[in-house]
């Protein structure tokens, strides 16, 4: 079935929901009911999904109404103070984390205090101390340093928006093997990392055009037939779609590596 993508806040994962008869665009905002209590998301996008006992699909709620939008800002009121007490008393215990933000369910019944760390670390006693205070379901999530630049924003070494921040919904797993693949990592990693430090997310969405691009070339080692010889495959230009062949002159005893177009070999 059609389901909408609802996200919550912008550091968090979207979740699907199932929007019945609603009539949505994206970017519409809505109430849902969650495991957690009722809450404003908004529409980022659609896809195709079944309800399952292990993951069920709940339906939307309803279209947010004016007096919805007005309760989410009146609830953000409080944040400030909200994360100025989170950080007094991560003081107290010596946490080493840096808040983000914090995020107020509709229903008022629960927050959610975004942070960033190092590593793993104990928050058991501060989220005690938090649910005290507040007297409310209180969670602490922690967040990796692409959400923060995903959420914060900057500009690439291409001039342009950070793609985590305007269009790149769902980054995956973004490995070296991405840069050996496109033929990069020769570069090295500074030239490789994004504005977060870590390996720029512009390899995990270029690899399919790369994977279906390779389909088309002769592995390397391959022996291979040009217009001026036989040869063996020893690299790839993917996106020129050429690749370099050793061709030995029997005449002249001579080793010579060239750059052909891969419509013109024949393996």
């Amino acid at each position: 079935m059609r389901v909408a993508s609802i996200q919550f806040t912008s550091w968090d994962k979207s979740y699907f929901f199932d929007p019945g008869e609603l009539k949505l665009a994206e970017g519409d905002f809505v109430v849902v009911e969650t495991q957690l209590g009722l809450d404003l998301g908004k529409v980022i996008g659609w896809d195709e999904a079944e309800s399952t006992p292990e993951q069920e699909i709940k339906p939307i709620t309803r279209k947010a109404t004016k007096e919805d939008l007005q309760k989410r800002l009146d609830l953000d009121q409080g944040k400030a103070e909200a994360m100025d007490n989170c950080k007094k008393l991560a003081d107290k215990y010596n946490l080493p984390l840096k808040l983000v933000d914090v995020h107020f369910s509709l229903d008022g019944k629960r927050l959610v205090f975004a942070f960033i760390a190092q590593g793993r670390i104990d928050f058991r006693e501060l989220a005690k101390d938090l649910t005290r205070h507040y007297q409310k379901n209180v969670r602490l999530q922690q967040l990796g340093i692409r959400d923060e630049m995903k959420m914060c924003g900057d500009i690439g070494a291409c001039g342009r928006q950070l793609c985590c921040q305007k269009f790149v919904k769902d980054l995956g797993s973004i490995t070296s093997d991405l840069a050996e693949q496109q033929q990069v990592a020769h570069r090295g990693s500074e030239r490789l990392s994004g504005c977060c430090g870590r390996l720029r997310c512009c390899l995990a969405f270029e690899k399919e055009v790369y994977q279906d691009l390779a389909k088309k070339f002769p592995a390397v080692g391959a022996s291979v037939k040009a217009e001026n010889g036989q040869g063996v495959v020893v690299g790839w230009h993917t996106l020129k779609e050429t690749v370099d062949v050793r061709i030995f002159d029997k005449k002249e005893k001579i080793d010579t590596v060239v750059e052909l177009p891969i419509n013109k070999l024949s393996w």
